[in-house]
């Protein structure tokens, strides 16, 4: 009776392993639809078959919120990002006036003019990045669709990579779901076998 019970258990177990193994392999594949002839069914895996809406998901989700396009001029204009901003164009203007300039203009010359240009930068650079990054976030909102690129990239991307990139990520966890089926099927086995030798 005792190996009975433990061959019970143990198909279980590896019905439930199999089983949860093939559904996690099922969300990805077949990556196109596969028709079984006998019975007319065409099977396909859950993201390939759903992959149009789900990227449309994503994109709408992201867009609506954790970002948009406003939040991302906006903040590449934030405060912390403008000294180097400002910098960037000191350094340019003077690179602009030292080269452009005649030789024969005296070195002190071109450094007074590069002082007194840095000067008008450094009081008109927060002006003038506000009003860029407010042209710029209308101009934004009106001709790009953040939502649409994501959703764009998103049914791009190869369905191959996308399984890769997911089973390695969700590795551990993906495992802990196939040992979880083998727990469940072993207990399942168990209380057949209780069920066969001591209820039938």
């Amino acid at each position: 009776m005792l190996p009975g019970f433990i061959l019970m258990a143990l198909i279980g177990a590896g019905i439930g392993w199999f089983t949860n193994r093939i559904a996690i392999r099922m969300l990805f594949r077949p990556q196109n639809p596969l028709r079984i002839p006998v019975i007319g069914l065409s099977i396909q895996g859950l993201i390939p078959r759903r992959r149009l809406e789900i990227a449309a998901s994503i994109g709408e989700v992201v867009d609506r919120e954790l970002v948009s396009i406003e939040e991302i001029v906006l903040g590449l204009a934030a405060e912390k990002n403008r000294g180097e901003i400002i910098e960037t164009i000191k350094q340019r203007v003077e690179e602009i006036i030292k080269s452009r300039l005649p030789a024969l203009v005296p070195g002190y010359i071109k450094d007074l003019i590069v002082d007194f240009v840095n000067d008008i930068v450094e009081s008109q650079a927060n002006d003038v990045i506000n009003e860029l990054a407010e042209k710029i976030t209308q101009k934004a909102a009106r001709e790009l669709n953040l939502r649409r690129m994501i959703e764009d990239k998103i049914n791009k991307f190869d369905l191959g990579k996308l399984e890769d990139i997911i089973l390695s990520v969700a590795d551990k966890e993906l495992r802990h779901i196939e040992y979880l089926g083998a727990v469940i099927g072993f207990l399942i086995g168990l209380a057949q076998a209780f069920v066969v030798y001591f209820v039938l």
